[in-house]
């Protein structure tokens, strides 16, 4: 079956891609505007390099209401901190998802402490794992009710206890439990990993397989 997107609804489209390009990392996105702090989570999210640190976030507006509070400021002020979910924290970064009206404190709602930042105006979520400090490199209009946002991380916070080598930047990876998202309402944890050794040009040549 192939499927023409620019010939399908958008919400064909949408399900297409949630239901196969999975799992998908969840951003847990902290902003502040002059009302206040916003929270929400977005799994259009991703590392997209580290010369400079650099994530992407994909913000997807309302046909009617608009951007959400969070992609909001995200677009107005340029600064945002994205927090990592553990599955212990599942359930309050579900509540912050809920749609509010807008000027809600989600994080309140939430039960959520924070931390100061560093080099922008958000705070980071206390009990997250893992945090970045973000500041819009560059955003580009993808659609009249999308936009990709580019962030430049300028600092990481992790917890102590995640580092087995800090000097070294090694960090237990599976220690940190974090969910992603999967299709609908499903979400998957991040345990059920296996290794491969990344094959060389010259070990290919030696095993007589190119």
């Amino acid at each position: 079956m192939r499927y023409d997107l620019d010939q399908l609804p958008t919400p064909i489209a949408y399900k297409l891609l949630a239901a196969t390009v999975v799992p998908r990392p969840i951003a847990w996105v902290v902003t502040r505007n002059r009302d206040g702090l916003n929270a929400a989570p977005y799994s259009f999210f991703n590392v997209m390099g580290s010369a400079p640190p650099t994530v992407a976030l994909g913000l997807l507006a309302d046909p009617e209401r608009g951007f959400k509070d969070s992609a909001a400021n995200i677009l107005e002020t340029g600064e945002f901190v994205v927090n990592l979910v553990p599955e212990r924290l599942v359930e309050a970064m579900n509540l912050t998802a809920a749609d509010a009206p807008r000027g809600v404190d989600e994080l309140a709602l939430a039960g959520l402490d924070t931390l100061p930042s560093v080099h922008v105006g958000p705070p980071r979520i206390a009990e997250s794992p893992v945090a970045f400090e973000c500041r819009t490199l560059s955003s580009v209009v993808t659609g009249p009710c999308q936009t990709v946002v580019i962030g430049r991380v300028l600092a990481v916070h992790i917890e102590d206890r995640y580092l087995l080598d800090a000097d070294r930047g090694w960090v237990d990876t599976d220690a940190l439990d974090l969910v992603a998202r999967s299709y609908g309402s499903d979400y998957i944890r991040s345990h059920d990993t296996f290794k491969l050794d990344r094959p060389t040009w010259a070990g290919l040549k030696a095993e007589g397989k190119v």
